[in-house]
C-alpha cells in the first residue's frame, strides 16, 4: 500500500508560479510511473506530467501539450518525493491537482493522493 500526500497548492494571479510536492510512503516498487493529474470542474481528470523510474533512475518524462514549456516535473528518489514546478500559470490551469503512482507491471495497484487546489485568477 502506498500513501501519497500533496502540498503546495494555492491561489495565484495569471503569469505567476507555484510548486507542488507529493510525498510518497509505504511499499514502492522499483519500476513505476509517478505523475500529476488535474481535474477542473465539469471536466475529466487529465494527465499533466509524468516521470518513469526504474531502480531509482529517472529516465522518461511526459507532458501534456498544454503545459509544455511552462511546467517541469522532477523526482527525488532518495526522499520519494515528486514535484511540479508551474510557471506562466493561466486561468485554464485552475483545477484540483492529484499525485499518482502506478506500478509499471501492476497498474491495478495505482495509488492517488487526496488532491490540492490550484486557482489562477485572470
Amino acid at each position: 500500500q502506498v500513501q501519497l500526500v500533496e502540498s503546495g497548492g494555492g491561489f495565484v494571479q495569471a503569469g505567476g508560479s507555484l510548486r507542488l510536492s507529493c510525498a510518497a510512503s509505504g511499499t514502492i516498487v522499483s519500476f513505476n510511473v509517478m505523475g500529476w493529474y488535474r481535474q477542473a470542474p465539469g471536466k475529466q481528470r487529465e494527465l499533466v506530467a509524468s516521470i518513469t523510474t526504474r531502480d531509482r533512475t529517472n529516465y522518461q518524462t511526459n507532458y501534456a501539450d498544454s503545459v509544455k514549456g511552462r511546467f517541469t516535473i522532477s523526482r527525488d528518489n532518495t526522499k520519494n518525493t515528486l514535484n511540479l514546478q508551474m510557471s506562466g500559470l493561466k486561468p485554464e490551469d485552475t483545477a484540483v491537482y492529484y499525485c499518482n503512482l502506478r506500478p509499471a507491471l501492476q497498474p491495478e495497484q495505482t495509488s492517488w493522493g487526496q488532491g490540492t487546489q490550484v486557482t489562477v485568477s485572470s
